[in-house]
């Protein structure tokens, strides 16, 4: 009777163990969220610079009362221009849309503003990324959903679409009380 190697049976295994893993992470719920421990959290400590010429907010802001939205954009970001009009129309509707400009040049971001319009209640800069850090950013465009205890109650990673607005972003407004 033949021997078996343990270097023959070492690739079936592995790959056995590929398979299944990929079978799991191919039923999640949603295969394109990003998990954030912030989610149900108080919002971390707003620090932000100035945007000339625009209302600053700050952590007493985030916890004032009222649900609203905070939205990290950058000028160099393609997605955060294909989002825009939707954030447009967020806020027209009276959806408080709270802006920080990451990592941008100040230039640059005045001149998206200026050409798309500026859907932002207030605003401020995170000019090292520094806040972005304690937020759990994972890049730009992501948006967080703040009820008015200031407790984050939806982190949404990437450009908000129609779609994201009626099936994510709606709903975490009804839980945050909008």
């Amino acid at each position: 009777m033949a021997k078996i190697s343990p270097l023959m049976i070492a690739p079936p295994l592995i790959f056995g163990a590929f398979a299944v893993l990929a079978g799991i992470g191919m039923f999640r719920d949603d295969p394109n969220a990003l998990p954030s421990a912030r989610e149900g959290q108080p919002a971390p400590p707003v620090v932000l610079t100035e945007f000339p010429g625009k209302t600053i907010f700050d952590d007493a802001t985030l916890r004032d009362g009222e649900v609203k939205l905070v939205n990290y954009w950058a000028s160099w970001c393609a997605p955060c221009r294909a989002e825009h009009p939707n954030l447009e129309a967020l806020s027209e509707e009276g959806i408080p849309v709270y802006g920080i400009n990451y990592k941008d040049q100040l230039a640059n971001a005045e001149g998206f503003l200026t050409e798309l319009g500026d859907p932002y209640e207030a605003i401020g800069r995170d000019e090292q990324g520094r806040m972005a850090l304690d937020w759990g950013l994972y890049g730009v465009p992501e948006t967080y959903v703040i009820d008015g205890e200031g407790t984050i109650i939806l982190r949404f990673a990437g450009p908000i679409t129609q779609r994201v607005i009626e099936n994510t972003i709606r709903p975490a407004l009804e839980k945050a009380g909008q």
